[in-house]
């Protein structure tokens, strides 16, 4: 028998993902669409995040694995409660009761809300049956229900640990240049920083291990390759990370 679900519960799931070539703070959405049964005009033409309810046998965290299992194939990669989106109007969009209509949930649905962070290149958006795509955080499509509230909420907060949690390391290759560090802070933080400042700041982070190693297949010189060790970060600094960008 199929656990049920319980239906006035969901999560909603902010997936973040860093993207080296463009530069960009990406989210990952899906399609949201639903036709006129009589005439097949659109009647819901937008985007949403990826969430479900919870199962009667399943944990709030377990939930939050299993969407983004389902929407990407990973797994063991940050993960991040942050809120929980309860109003009772977050469900009065026009568009947004057509949709719970049709897919027959509760419109005072309570929503407990994560966010993940991984590498962007570890997702393969080929053959999903979701059809999920990237889009940069700054840069939103036409979003549902009151999804663009929780990923402004998500965005705040990251852009808070960033400054001192390691956590923007789950968003870079194992294998990083100083420039694509540093276009990652940037990024994430909406501002430019000093080039040499920073790169004198991280130098003195023992956490930050320098490789034998420099890029490859590139046009340009080959930049000095670098790595962020967890284990010499959480054996000295445990949470005196602050980088005071």
């Amino acid at each position: 028998m199929m656990p049920k679900i319980i239906p006035n519960i969901s999560v909603d799931c902010v997936v973040f993902g860093f993207d080296v070539s463009t530069k960009a703070l990406n989210v990952l959405l899906i399609k949201r669409y639903l036709e006129s049964k009589e005439n097949h005009e659109p009647l819901v033409n937008d985007y949403v995040l990826t969430g479900y309810h919870t199962l009667e046998d399943e944990t709030i965290d377990e939930t939050a694995s299993r969407v983004l299992k389902e929407l990407t194939g990973l797994d063991n990669v940050y993960k991040k409660q942050f809120k929980v989106f309860g109003d009772p109007n977050r469900l009065i969009n026009e568009k947004d009761i057509i949709w719970a209509e049709n897919e027959n949930f509760n419109q005072r649905t309570i929503t407990i809300a994560y966010y993940f962070l991984l590498k962007t290149q570890e997702v393969n958006l080929e053959n999903n049956k979701h059809y999920p795509q990237w889009f940069p955080v700054n840069n939103l499509p036409e979003l549902g229900f009151d999804h663009k509230d929780i990923i402004n909420e998500a965005y705040a907060d990251l852009k808070e640990k960033a400054l001192y949690k390691p956590i923007i390391f789950e968003l870079l290759p194992d294998k990083f240049t100083f420039k694509e560090l540093q276009d990652t802070y940037e990024s994430i933080l909406g501002n430019e920083i000093d080039n040499r400042n920073f790169r004198r700041k991280l130098l003195t982070k023992k956490y930050i291990i320098e490789l034998d190693e420099k890029q490859v297949g590139v046009s340009k010189r080959p930049s000095q390759l670098f790595m962020f060790s967890k284990d010499v970060y959480q054996k000295i600094y445990k949470e005196t990370y602050l980088i005071n960008i």
